[in-house]
């Protein structure tokens, strides 16, 4: 018994595609799960193992509590023995509201706005009153919020247009709303006259109201007569009506519809930072709390060592461990005040690591989804640095990864495979890193980069002058056209503020793909997301004779007994949930009539349970055609059309995203990593569809970190040398040989990857 006390024990395992499969997930020790997008990891690591974990450790709340935490199914298995509480450290963005940045996650903030109360010069009084949520903290101006909030004229009228063309692109100000119609018959405008070919005097009568002294009025026409109504201007009506009022208290209007057309910019009287600025006036050494809460948090550390006082001491070597993690995990770029919503994916999950690294708990799972996500070759060192010290102190540490070097450092190896979907969910090797190269055809630890030596010649070149947003250095560069680019360098050194910044400003026809996620949901499928799924049905109805909605599962198919959802949950009070396939319809979430109609021998069920790869030889429509094509190209033919979207892992997701995008016509395409996510095998897929891309004409340009997708790329530039204001300069511009005699990072990263060196 005590030998089975150092290891997790799973015995068939059936979450999704896996087939009951066993497991021994050894304790202590740095299990790292790799394996093809799809193979089945995330069901194992996520839908098992800490599924399982968190059940259990809520049912040792009372009921009361219980009922107010998650509810966690129990996993699809035959035994779960040996399990400890997990901490979860995922990609998924850091949850907070629109205040919540770094300090504030880390639980910086209370001891900075402490050290105010008791060493800043002049004294002001509590702690408390450092906060801009407090009464007397909060600047008068913008309330707290540091950003004043106000119309932006070119977002609000389309000075192409005529206010009879809906010039104006706030809806409850345009037609046919009643201020819509009221500008366009009221007789004070022209509403066939494009806004730019107005006289001075009628645009600023249009927009700010007549002059000061003076009063205007129209007619507003009603089915039983007429009135004359004030007109106040464009801009002052939007202010009084959607800017001075809380906007939560909208019915119609959404927040978000009123933002969209305004501009923030830093509030002048608290510079930004929300605080009175009598709480500005305190300093310690020289900085108030607001520059304290904008220093890199390297240079924050600089500022914690020079306090001398004693009480300030003590509260600064409380600061100081949780600051110098961030610091350790790459991420000593950022400041305190950085809002957690702005970090990228890779950002928000070091964040989070470095949060839970500050725990004095041991014994303890921990599980990290691809950890190497948006980090440099350089900076995976001090990742798994890290994951090494957890282990050390007595934890179990269990990786999703692809990255060779994160891969290398596991004590247990476990390879999922060999394919993925219906061609996965199996454990094709699971021991020490020597054993892997003779049992697996899919991860070769000894993987070579090869680099590109018949790079295409660019005729002409996208040109970026004088960049400066964020940390960029006054950056101009030239990008070439028809070309596969790579973008690269260190976390924080500017590659975004340049690319999705600078460059799509200035190229506002690109196509931007970005890591954001796509709405999920257990009624999103492929199909749907694709925008064939009412093809589908059209096809279908047009055979039959039966109407469309009859073959949606949300519509007239949908099965009487659960609604088209194929499974019922029943409802008893304070237990687990348990969900239970639908008996009446056996899963398929369609009624009996949906199921009697069919298209060449297959039902509706059928044809959503075909896989992409052979959709086309029963849907032969050209715009079916053409957008299931888009999913193949990108290594997803193994999917079927009637999958949920919810149960893509994080790299299907992607490259679900990629397909959608690749179908429209566009000749700019700008990709924020498109490797994420992807095993090495999987990136030789995405590479062929840029360079397929790239052969038709169009501009395909890269940020990335992938040694094998920088060294495969027709040029590179390289953004540095650190992050942050140590960032922000172009270090390389050239081809992928020229960067092997380069001396910079990614330069010395590739030489190692050539040799076949990730160590």
């Amino acid at each position: 018994m005590a030998e089975k006390r150092d290891e997790i024990i799973l015995r068939g395992l059936q979450e999704n595609n896996l087939k009951n499969i066993d497991l021994n997930i050894p304790k202590e020790k740095i299990n790292v799960f790799t394996g093809l997008s799809g193979s089945g990891k995330s069901s194992v690591v996520f839908d098992t193992l800490a599924t399982e974990s968190r059940r259990q450790m809520t049912l040792n709340y009372p009921l009361y509590i219980r009922h107010q935490m998650p509810r966690y199914e129990r996993p699809h298995a035959d035994l779960m023995q040996h399990l400890s509480p997990v901490v979860v450290v995922e990609q998924k963005p850091v949850r907070g509201n629109s205040r919540s940045t770094v300090g504030t996650y880390m639980d910086i903030d209370p001891l900075i706005r402490l050290l105010f109360s008791r060493i800043g010069s002049p004294p002001l009084g509590s702690a408390t009153e450092f906060s801009s949520d407090s009464s007397f903290g909060k600047c008068p101006e913008c309330s707290g919020f540091g950003e004043i909030v106000a119309p932006d004229i070119h977002k609000l009228i389309d000075h192409t247009k005529s206010l009879r063309d809906s010039a104006v692109r706030f809806k409850p100000l345009a037609p046919p709303g009643w201020q819509g119609r009221w500008m366009v018959d009221g007789g004070l405008f022209d509403p066939d006259l494009p806004i730019k070919d107005f006289t001075e005097e009628k645009y600023n009568m249009l927009v700010y109201g007549p002059p000061e002294g003076e009063r205007a009025f129209s007619k507003y026409y009603y089915k039983v007569g007429n009135r004359d109504i004030e007109w106040d201007g464009l801009l002052p009506r939007f202010i009084r009506l959607y800017i001075n009022r809380d906007l939560t208290k909208l019915k119609i209007v959404s927040q978000e519809d009123v933002l969209a057309m305004t501009a923030r910019t830093p509030c002048p009287t608290c510079e930004g930072s929300g605080l009175n600025p009598k709480v500005l006036e305190c300093k310690i050494n020289g900085l108030n709390i607001a520059q304290y809460d904008r220093l890199e948090m390297t240079d924050l550390l600089d500022e914690l060592a020079k306090i001398k006082d004693p009480v300030g001491t003590s509260i600064a070597q409380q600061v100081y461990p949780s600051v110098k993690q961030l610091v350790d995990l790459g991420l000593g770029y950022l400041s305190l005040a950085r809002k957690v919503g702005t970090l990228s994916g890779g950002e928000a999950q070091r964040v989070k690591i470095a949060r839970h690294l500050g725990s004095s708990l041991n014994n303890i799972t921990y599980i990290f989804d691809e950890p190497s996500a948006g980090l440099h070759p350089e900076e995976i060192e001090k990742l798994t640095h890290m994951l090494e010290s957890l282990r050390d102190n007595y934890n179990t540490v269990v990786v999703i990864e692809h990255n060779l070097a994160v891969i290398k450092t596991a004590d247990e190896i476990i390879e999922m495979g060999p394919g993925a979907g219906a061609t996965g969910g199996e454990v094709v090797y699971q021991g020490a890193q020597a054993g892997l190269q003779k049992a697996s055809a899919i991860t070769d630890l000894n993987h070579k980069v090869t680099v590109n030596k018949t790079p295409r010649q660019a005729e002409s070149s996208f040109s970026i002058q004088n960049a400066s947003a964020n940390n960029l250095k006054d950056v101009s560069v030239d990008i070439p056209k028809n070309v596969l680019v790579s973008v690269c360098g260190v976390s924080g050194s500017g590659k975004s503020s340049l690319m999705f910044g600078a460059f799509a400003d200035n190229y506002p026809e690109t196509i931007s793909v970005g890591q954001g996620s796509i709405g999920t949901s257990s009624r999103s499928t492929l199909a749907t997301y694709m925008g064939i799924m009412d093809d589908i049905r059209s096809i279908l109805a047009k055979e039959t004779g039966q109407p469309v909605g009859l073959f949606s599962f949300n519509s007239l198919g949908a099965c009487p007994v659960c609604e088209g959802k194929g499974v019922t949950t029943p409802d008893v009070a304070f237990a687990d949930p348990v969900t239970v396939t639908c008996e009446a319809c056996r899963g398929t979430r369609y009624s009996d009539e949906a199921l009697s109609h069919r298209h060449l021998g297959k039902n509706i069920v059928e044809i959503l349970d075909l896989s992409i790869e052979e959709t086309n030889e029963y849907l032969k429509m050209p715009k079916i055609v053409k957008k299931v094509d888009t999913l193949k190209d990108v290594g997803l033919g193994y999917l079927t059309l009637g999958q949920t979207t919810s149960s893509l892992s994080g790299g299907e997701v992607q490259r679900l995203k990629l397909a959608s995008h690749l179908k429209k016509e566009g000749q700019i395409y700008l990709l924020d990593e498109p490797s994420l996510g992807l095993h090495t095998k999987d990136n030789a897929h995405l590479l062929a569809v840029f360079q397929g891309l790239v052969d038709k004409g169009n501009s395909v340009i890269l940020i990335e970190h992938n040694l094998n997708f920088i060294a495969a790329s027709d040029w590179v530039i390289e953004m540095g040398p650190g992050g942050g204001k140590k960032g922000g300069e172009v270090l390389f511009e050239g081809t992928p040989e020229a960067m092997l005699e380069a001396e910079t990072l990614t330069a010395k990263w590739l030489r190692d990857g050539v040799k076949g060196s990730f160590d």
